[in-house]
């Protein structure tokens, strides 16, 4: 016997349409929004400001890897005035070490010495040798981008440095080994370890301690005592 709801069933399923598969390629792709005027100027100020900020920071915060790093802090009035004043009689070349914003260099070319200054940060560079210029200086006074240790000390009469303590024993030696028994050092903030000086201008913060190497023939007679840390206090 027929079973007419089997027969029924049977015959839908004969009669249903195969189902349609979606066609991935008839599909409409979607469509990226073009770059407009306006967002092709936030990309382009974005990245203007990203490229100047990494232009202008990394000088600074790149000599904080070094193992030593020698700050850029600018001179005080009173230090530039008794750096002067330990110049006072002498003449020829000098050389600022971390030359900064080039004043020291710039003070003593204009008092008729030929300076050079030494610094890391190429910025600080330029900014010296424009100062030259405006000073009327560029022919007496050169900055370059250069490392201390890298420096020849042998070629100049006068030596400037407004130091750190990690840097001075290091840079003693270097003294010992490089400089002519006619040099005179001028020692800003920390003074040498080990020699004496010869004179001292100034009192705390703003002294400057005056060194001539221990093999010339007048060491003996004119070396001072050995500054202290607590001088730097008074």
């Amino acid at each position: 016997m027929v079973n007419e709801d089997e027969v029924s069933r049977k015959v839908d399923l004969l009669l249903r349409p195969p189902p349609v598969e979606e066609c991935i390629y008839c599909t409409e792709p979607v469509r990226e929004k073009p770059l407009t005027k306006t967002r092709l100027i936030v990309f382009g100020i974005c990245g203007a400001t990203f490229v100047g900020v990494y232009a202008l920071t990394v000088p600074f915060l790149a000599p904080a890897f070094r193992k030593i790093c020698l700050p850029f802090v600018p001179a005080t009035n009173s230090q530039l005035q008794n750096v002067l004043k330990a110049l006072n009689g002498r003449k020829g070349t000098l050389l600022d070490i971390g030359s900064g914003d080039g004043r020291i260099v710039i003070s003593a070319s204009k008092n008729g010495f030929k300076g050079f200054g030494v610094e890391l940060n190429y910025l600080l560079v330029l900014y010296s040798r424009f100062s030259a210029w405006r000073n009327g200086v560029s022919k007496q006074a050169q900055f370059l981008k250069q490392d201390l240790w890298k420096t020849d000390m042998s070629k100049y009469e006068n030596i400037v440095i407004f130091g750190v303590d990690t840097l001075m024993p290091g840079l003693e030696q270097k003294f010992d080994k490089e400089i002519t028994d006619t040099c005179r050092i001028l020692v800003c903030r920390f003074p040498l370890p080990n020699w004496h000086p010869v004179k001292v201008i100034g009192t705390g913060l703003d002294t400057v301690w005056i060194y001539m190497h221990p093999r010339n023939p007048e060491y003996e007679s004119q070396k001072l005592r050995k500054p202290k840390l607590e001088d730097l206090n008074e």
